[in-house]
């Protein structure tokens, strides 16, 4: 093929992500930046997010006070495992999502674990791609982050691309399983050729974003600069890979803890149906919608709609405190830090 030919995709290709996604959150990432501009709008800002955070604790308490708790199971054991569990692919995940940056705009490790973190917790009420935001207001907030907002959005649209493509071998797994039923092959069939066009685009990128058309644009400059090489979409593909894998098993644990048996195909399918409603561009909201999800898949193997939804939510309800707890953790420990720092500094003071 030859350049001319590929420079109109290139220049799409380079220019329609980051463009895309950061048209969605460029009002909300910029007025929460223009807040920050001075104290008073700092301190107003801090109130008011103390104000709406009580406020959904207020409105969750009322939700689980009126209905029984969803994480009620015979067996504990299995739900303190599967929340390690699920902790562990949380620190997979943060790990693969630093390696679609380039090394001088790398957030920590901490950052990107802490803006998933926020993603699940603001994911229970908020609309559909709330989450995404979510992401990128804590990982922009944390102290000492070199990523802007347009590089972490571009982050995000390669770590959709990177999730798909992790999915399709357990999808595929899942698919040639001998006791999969028909509808569990075809839904895991669907999200393993997702995953095989993803690896696909993603492995056409770079020759595309560098190509002569993309860099006539300034923003295709920029992106040609950051899009993610092959050995660094390899590196994340693997340890996203694992969190999925982590993931996988957690739920096979679940599933068994409210009564629905140890199942591969089960766990795959209901991984892979959340994972695949996370894609959606607007749901009702983002763990809302990957419940339902999971849920609709399990009733679609034959399973009780009673039981189906009542192991979705206490999953969904899982992820979310996992979730939380991260994002609790490396608020504690930055606090803990800017705590200690003065005092570090006065001892060596004294000493010097």
């Amino acid at each position: 093929m030859s350049e001319g030919s590929r420079d109109p995709l290139a220049a799409a290709v380079a220019s329609a992500a980051p463009i895309l996604l950061e048209s969605r959150y460029r009002l909300l990432i910029g007025a929460w930046m223009g807040l920050r501009g001075s104290r008073r709008s700092r301190w107003a800002l801090g109130a008011a997010t103390g104000v709406v955070t009580l406020a959904l604790a207020t409105l969750a308490a009322r939700h689980f006070a009126t209905m029984s708790w969803p994480l009620s199971s015979r067996h504990p054991a299995l739900l303190v495992a599967a929340g390690f569990l699920l902790v562990l692919a949380q620190a997979f995940k943060a790990l693969g999502w630093g390696r679609l940056f380039v090394a001088s705009e790398r957030p920590t490790p901490l950052a990107l674990a802490a803006g998933n973190g926020g993603a699940a917790l603001v994911g229970v009420l908020l609309p559909g791609r709330f989450d995404d935001a979510m992401r990128i207001a804590v990982v922009r907030r944390y102290p000492g982050c070199p990523a802007g907002v347009r590089a972490l959005c571009l982050s995000l649209v390669m770590l959709g691309l990177i999730d798909a493509v992790a999915l399709a071998p357990l999808a595929f797994a899942g698919a040639v399983l001998p006791n999969a039923g028909i509808g569990i092959r075809a839904g895991l069939a669907v999200v393993a050729a997702a995953g095989v066009a993803a690896a696909v685009l993603i492995s056409t990128l770079p020759r595309l974003a560098a190509s002569r058309r993309a860099g006539r644009f300034r923003l295709g400059r920029w992106v040609s600069t950051r899009t993610t090489s092959r050995r660094r979409a390899t590196e994340a593909w693997v340890l996203v890979s694992a969190c999925w894998l982590v993931r996988a098993v957690a739920f096979f644990l679940l599933l068994d803890a409210f009564g629905l048996g140890y199942s591969v195909p089960l766990a795959l399918l209901f991984l892979c149906a959340g994972a695949a409603a996370a894609a959606v561009p607007v749901g009702l909201a983002g763990a809302a919608t990957q419940i339902g999800a999971g849920g609709a898949a399990l009733i679609a193997t034959g399973i009780g709609a009673s039981e189906a939804l009542r192991a979705a939510v206490s999953i969904g309800v899982l992820g979310v405190i996992t979730g939380s707890a991260v994002l609790a953790a490396v608020i504690v420990w930055r606090g803990a830090l800017t705590l200690l720092a003065p005092s570090v500094r006065t001892s060596g003071a004294r000493a010097s």
